[in-house]
């Protein structure tokens, strides 16, 4: 009985030895950059999960200035064009996780990563968008990447104004842990409350954040606001007025503008979803 006691112990702590550990996800973080923003993203994203890295790289690069390549891009989205990249590096079917990163240019992802989502399966992936922007799109780009690859579990991702890059690093930190790729602390926001009819002091607020951006012309109607680390985050809800300097520009309608007012600095927008 000693014996039989002494090799079921030893059984045991085997079991317990052999036990299989689970295995850490295997990540690429794959980028598209021209101004080098949406790389900076990138590269915090792979320094913190000390993930591999690769950039999507053009075969024939849009070299011109801003409007240069608007121009190029207006050209080949009405010819049908999607530009050629080189080829990828990594062997995406080795990886399980894959963060894709771009500029939002005309309310999606930049037309290089849509040349890398045709040619590529990521079926049975999980995706993690991120995104550099003007003014928005995180939305608009991730409902074409889940339209695009159906197979896959796209997440919603993060995005952020290329003009708040400094507020990056700490945003990063916080989606991460939110979202379990690393451990820590985060902040766990309240939800928005109802929204009601925009005060004055409100609207000199929304009037402040969007006043010097060009692309946005809009009138506040009703507002939620929430308490954040940094101080008061506001959702105002807005329609765009008509502009007298391009009356024939219709208006775009009704958005959801975002709004950050950090203790004792001026209000600023951080997104528009329209």
């Amino acid at each position: 009985m000693a014996i039989a006691t002494i090799m079921t112990v030893a059984v045991s702590c085997n079991s317990k030895k052999e036990a299989p550990k689970e295995e850490k996800p295997k990540i690429l973080v794959l980028y598209y950059s021209q101004t080098s923003n949406t790389k900076a993203v990138a590269q915090e994203i792979a320094t913190r999960l000390e993930a591999d890295m690769e950039e999507i790289v053009m075969v024939k690069p849009y070299d011109g200035d801003f409007q240069a390549t608007i121009e190029r891009c207006l050209q080949e989205r009405a010819q049908g064009v999607i530009p050629e990249i080189k080829p990828i590096a990594a062997d995406i079917a080795s990886y399980d996780v894959i963060f894709i990163g771009y500029p939002v240019w005309f309310g999606t992802y930049a037309p290089p990563v849509t040349a890398f989502i045709n040619n590529t399966d990521l079926s049975g992936k999980k995706i993690v968008p991120f995104c550099t922007f003007g003014s928005g799109g995180l939305e608009s780009s991730v409902k074409d990447l889940k339209e695009n690859e159906p197979n896959a579990e796209v997440m919603q991702g993060y995005g952020i104004r290329a003009a708040r890059l400094e507020a990056m690093p700490q945003e990063v930190d916080q989606f991460l842990k939110a979202n379990g790729f690393i451990e820590g602390e985060y902040t766990q926001l309240d939800e928005f409350p109802e929204q009601h009819e925009v005060s004055e002091e409100e609207v000199a607020i929304f009037e402040a954040a969007v006043g010097d951006y060009p692309m946005i012309h809009a009138k506040a109607t009703t507002v939620a606001s929430r308490t954040i680390p940094e101080g008061v985050e506001y959702l105002f809800t807005a329609v765009d007025l008509p502009r007298e300097d391009n009356p024939k520009m219709p208006p775009a309608g009704e958005m959801q503008v975002y709004v950050t007012v950090a203790e004792g600095a001026n209000p600023i927008f951080t997104k528009v979803i329209r």
